[in-house]
């Protein structure tokens, strides 16, 4: 069966200006990437979301948040010169962290957050009609976005609310959110934090050493919650080797007894070697190795149904690679992306392997208690 490939054009909106991190470009150039390497030769469907109205925001956003972040990016769109003692900037600070403003104009940005939100509403309507087992939102992975709080890059968060459409709309009471990215899902976590029906499992660069300073192995969830939020801090330089071992030791045991009714997924290419805003070790294959295994996981546990998400990033020349790879093992295609450069020699063996191994055994032993396998 051929995967789904959320997708189009409008996602360039998604560009916070020129000089910032996270620009549109992202979202013409991996499309062009995919179809030079794979064509389209029945591996995949590209199919078109369309974006969610307030009432799906408010599932995930409070009414103000939404209504200010509307007039926000529009006014935004118009002029970045800023009264800083007006009421609006005051607002401004309340709702949106300085990482999310937009710089010399931001086109249809809020427009396209919506998009991004509505491809994953699609998506799990995709998987759990059967028409497609596993379907990929590109752009997707808005995961600091909070209620009523913008930061990281992130507006609305599409992850959160593809949880909790299926549980509301499906009745699905085990979902597995898998958060791969290299920076802790922040506002993921807040969301689930408490709730018995998501287990959300974050691998993540130390806390310490990045933003935005949560995903700590002792925060383990609360309440009905407790024992469902498992972070994984890896060390700095983590490699192939470090990703292998945790999803070895704690990801694919935790996953199997909890035995999820479908997998969530997100996360592109930042914990890449060369990633501009990180200090990972990944090299292009361990994005492979990583949707290899949650492939495996998926089809050994949940009848092959999964949810992913990508759109990290920080450097043009790695990211259509990673994510290609990424894609590659997730669904199984014949392909194994090359490094589109040299491997610095630092990186070609995981050093940071007994360090991650510390890690490992720390992460059991806050979690141990609630997990039978651990």
């Amino acid at each position: 069966m051929p995967v789904a490939i959320l997708y189009r054009e409008e996602l360039k909106e998604y560009d916070f200006g020129p000089g910032h991190p996270f620009r549109g470009d992202r979202y013409e150039m991996f499309p062009r990437f995919l179809r030079a390497n794979l064509g389209e030769d029945g591996y995949y469907r590209i199919i078109k979301a369309e974006p969610v109205g307030d009432d799906d925001l408010l599932k995930i956003c409070t009414r103000d948040y939404i209504e200010f972040t509307r007039e926000y990016y529009r006014i935004a769109n118009v002029s970045t010169e800023w009264d800083y003692n007006s009421d609006f900037y005051k607002k401004i600070r309340k709702y949106h962290s300085l990482d999310n403003r937009a710089i010399g104009g931001c086109g249809k940005l809020e427009e396209a957050a919506r998009l991004i939100v509505g491809q994953g509403k699609l998506a799990a309507d995709l998987v759990q009609s059967g028409k497609f087992e596993k379907a990929i939102s590109i752009g997707g992975g808005m995961h600091h976005a909070r209620r009523s709080y913008g930061e990281g890059f992130c507006i609305y968060n599409d992850v959160a609310f593809t949880a909790l459409y299926l549980m509301e709309k499906y009745g699905l009471e085990r979902v597995l959110v898998l958060d791969t990215d290299a920076h802790a899902g922040n506002g993921t976590s807040e969301y689930f934090y408490s709730e018995p029906r998501v287990l959300f499992i974050d691998l993540h660069q130390d806390p310490r050493t990045i933003y935005p300073g949560t995903g700590f192995a002792k925060d383990t969830g609360s309440g009905k919650g407790a024992g469902l939020n498992i972070n994984v801090p890896m060390p700095l330089y983590a490699g192939y080797d470090s990703f292998q071992l945790v999803f070895e030791q704690i990801v694919e045991p935790i996953t199997a007894e909890f035995k999820p009714q479908i997998i969530i997924r997100n996360g592109g290419s930042d914990p890449h070697f060369g990633d501009a805003l990180t200090t990972m070790g990944l090299p292009v294959k361990g994005f492979k190795m990583i949707g290899e295994r949650v492939r495996k996981m998926a089809e050994a546990n949940c009848q092959g149904r999964l949810v992913d998400f990508i759109g990290s990033g920080y450097n043009e020349e790695v990211l259509p690679h990673a994510w290609l790879a990424l894609i590659s093992g997730l669904a199984g295609f014949p392909l194994d992306p090359p490094e589109p450069g040299a491997t610095p020699q630092r990186f070609q063996k995981d050093r940071a392997l007994e360090e991650t191994k510390k890690v490992v055994t720390e992460v059991k032993s806050f979690a141990r208690d609630y997990w039978h396998c651990l």
